[in-house]
């Protein structure tokens, strides 16, 4: 069977690195078709998430020319999580491959991962066989991340980011996931489905500047933390508990302390105590009604996660 592919592409800014990375795909895809390993009718599906330079025309110039080439134009710039669901549901296919503009995900790995769908698989995970590239903050930081999501609750991919390959029915199932705060990682391993692993060597990016910079990173990584983890909430309740215990305590040896060593201070222990203790309630308190407020806010809101302005 030759199914009909098509890779989905977030791109913002990417101008400077736009047209190397369609002389890549076209040779790629040219190479597939001749292998009979795709249909000749695959495409690649550019998303311009609110580009402010020439993403958007130079997506246009390649449609024109070649119509293996399409785009999907986003009204304003939305996220790379949701420029890439949009893409996602939005393209046609058999087989979705969603991957980054930069270059940095190698897309000979396609290959495997064609290989691996034809194997019975309906998910695969492209995952990073190294980090040698990045610095050691970075490897720290990755690492950490990973390591902290998976102790929340959360299951995630070690060191897989976004490029995979969904079949369409995985795709139809990602459709009924209706999420405000979007974190695809976490999502799609929720579909469950036949899934494996591909391992590639992530390069240095081609061209421009990365548009994960560690502000985003870090709100990145709490948007996950918070859309997929109650465990936060229950810390709080677990912090309120623990300040409750400390405060009696302090009851106990300040009874001590009065009875046996006579070393309290005067007006300390009806000031403080009280103090203490209705703090750890409080905070008790709001830990366990922070538990049904989450869930009650994150389901109640249902504004349009994006909207698509034009499709080539």
């Amino acid at each position: 069977m030759r199914p009909r592919i098509s890779l989905v592409i977030p791109c913002y800014n990417e101008e400077a690195v736009l047209p190397e990375t369609r002389r890549r795909l076209a040779v790629l895809l040219d190479q597939l078709a001749a292998e009979e390993r795709i249909d000749p009718s695959s495409r690649v599906y550019f998303v311009d998430d609110g580009s402010r330079d020439r993403t958007w025309e130079l997506i246009e110039r390649s449609s024109a020319e070649d119509a293996r080439f399409g785009g999907i134009k986003l009204s304003r710039n939305c996220g790379h999580q949701y420029a890439l669901l949009s893409g996602l549901l939005t393209a046609e296919g058999d087989v979705l491959i969603s991957l980054d503009a930069d270059l940095q995900d190698d897309p000979d790995a396609i290959i495997a991962m064609l290989g691996a769908w034809r194997d019975g698989n309906e998910i695969v995970y492209g995952v990073r066989s190294q980090r040698d590239q990045d610095s050691a903050f970075k490897r720290l930081t990755a690492h950490g991340f990973y390591s902290l999501m998976r102790r929340m609750g959360v299951d995630l991919v070690f060191d897989h980011a976004d490029y995979r390959l969904m079949s369409r029915r995985a795709i139809e199932f990602l459709r009924e996931y209706p999420e405000i705060n979007l974190f695809l990682r976490g999502i799609v391993p929720l579909i469950g489905l036949r899934t494996t692993t591909v391992h590639y060597a992530r390069h240095e990016r081609f061209a421009g500047e990365s548009k994960y910079p560690l502000r985003k990173m870090l709100a990145f990584a709490l948007n996950g933390i918070t859309s997929f983890s109650v465990v936060p909430l229950r810390m709080i309740s677990i912090l309120g508990l623990g300040t409750c215990f400390l405060s009696l305590a302090m009851v106990a040896w300040i009874l001590v302390g009065r009875t046996m060593l006579d070393a309290t201070i005067p007006g300390w222990a009806s000031t403080v105590i009280p103090t203490y203790f209705l703090g750890g309630v409080q905070l008790l308190s709001i830990g366990i009604l922070g538990e049904y407020v989450a869930k009650t806010y994150m389901e109640t809101k249902r504004r349009p996660r994006y909207f698509v302005e034009k499709v080539l």
